[in-house]
This record gives structure tokens, sequence and C-alpha cells, in this order.
């Protein structure tokens, strides 16, 4: 395969990691967006201005709609989270775009990378539930009637761990396919003659994926803060 990033395996051949290079392409992929995410985060900072330009207001917009989106579901609890949804949301964003470049890959039409953020998520809204409820989250899992609290039990962390399952197959699959589809009509129309309603469809998809992983990752937070019903 013809890797339009042969900059990055060249320096990875001398690091003597170039067999992980070829075999590991969404992890490069991967590192490549949180080198520009990571950098551009770090020169917007710097020209952050008590009046802001164009850029800053565009950026101030989206973070503050993600913010009041959230908010909006959450209540004010909800704000301490809001930095990881953010981050979330603009990293799978921009992962599921990154394959709309010609040569490039989506790191998350691999279920590792949509796997991982599952994972994460997973965590910490349990770490959310024992920091809102303490020991009494545990009610969360055992049902209203107490005869069946062992048999809820089990069930609860199927649930649980299936959500797991669900935000990672979800996202991959979609991307995955938005992958196919798209490889297929470079390969038949040619790199400059594929229509742009498929790639206007390749961004609409990217953005609901990515807005569908952060809502669900909401209402999981939502629901480790309610009292147990």
């Amino acid at each position: 395969m013809e890797h339009h990033y042969y900059f990055l395996v060249e320096i990875l051949n001398r690091l003597g990691l170039g067999h992980f290079a070829h075999t590991q392409e969404h992890v490069i992929h991967s590192w490549l967006l949180m080198i520009i995410l990571i950098i551009g985060s770090f020169l917007f900072g710097r020209s952050l201005s008590l009046i802001p330009r164009k850029g800053q207001n565009f950026l101030e917009v989206i973070v503050q709609t993600l913010e009041d989106f959230m908010v909006d579901i959450t209540g004010p609890e909800g704000r301490a989270f809001f930095p990881f949804i953010a981050t979330l949301f603009i990293y799978i964003f921009a992962c599921n775009l990154l394959g709309l470049i010609p040569g490039f890959v989506s790191p998350t039409a691999n279920i590792n990378t949509t796997l991982s953020m599952a994972i994460c998520t997973f965590f910490l809204t349990h770490y959310i539930g024992v920091k809102f409820h303490g020991v009494k989250y545990i009610r969360h899992f055992l049902g209203p009637v107490w005869p069946l609290a062992p048999l809820m039990f089990i069930i609860e962390w199927i649930g649980h761990f299936a959500r797991v399952l669900s935000l990672s197959v979800r996202l991959f699959g979609n991307i995955l396919g938005k992958e196919k589809i798209l490889g297929i009509l470079f390969a038949l129309a040619g790199l400059y003659l594929a229509p742009l309603p498929v790639l206007f469809l390749g961004i609409l998809v990217s953005f609901i994926q990515a807005v569908v992983f952060m809502l669900l990752s909401i209402v999981y937070f939502v629901g480790a803060m309610e009292e147990a019903h």
C-alpha cells in the first residue's frame, strides 16, 4: 500500500518501528491527528485575546454550543465533565474527516480506536456515579425488588458492558462503511471526479457519528448522576 504519510513511516523505520507503521496504520494516523490538534490548541491558546477575532469567535461558538448542549441535558453538575465530552467530540469528528482526504484513513474505522474511547467512557461513567452517590451507587444495579437483587445485579452489569460494545461497534461500522464506499467511488471516478454529493454525505456521516457517540456518553453520565429508583 502506498503511504502518503511517508515522512512518518521513514521516521519510524529509522527508529526500528517500520513493521509497526505498516501493520498499525490507524495508530500512525491517530498520532498524526493528535499532533495536529495539540499544536493547533497551543497556537490558538497563545493567540487568545479579550477582543475576539474571526477565528476565535468561530471556535468560541463551537465550544459554547457544545457546552450548552451538554448542560441542557445534565444540568449545571455536568459542567465538570465537559472537557472530556468536548475532547471526545472534536477528536472523533477529526478522525472521521481524516478519511475523506485521499491517501489517509480514519482511525475510527478501526475497532481498537473506538473501543478505547468506549472503555474510557465506561470507566468515567462509574467514576461519576461513585462521586455523586458514594457507596449508594450500588443501588443502580440492584433493581426495585430486593429478592431479585442478585439477578438484577448480573443483568445490569451485562447491560453496562454492552454499552461498550454498542458505542465501539456503531462508530467503527459506520465509519468503515463510509471509507469503503468512498474508496470505491475514488477508484471508479478518479481522485478529482468523485461526486461532491457523496463527499458531502461523508462529512455529514462523520458529524452525525461524532454527535451520537457524544450524546450517548452524556446520557450514560446523566444516568450515573441520577438517584437510583
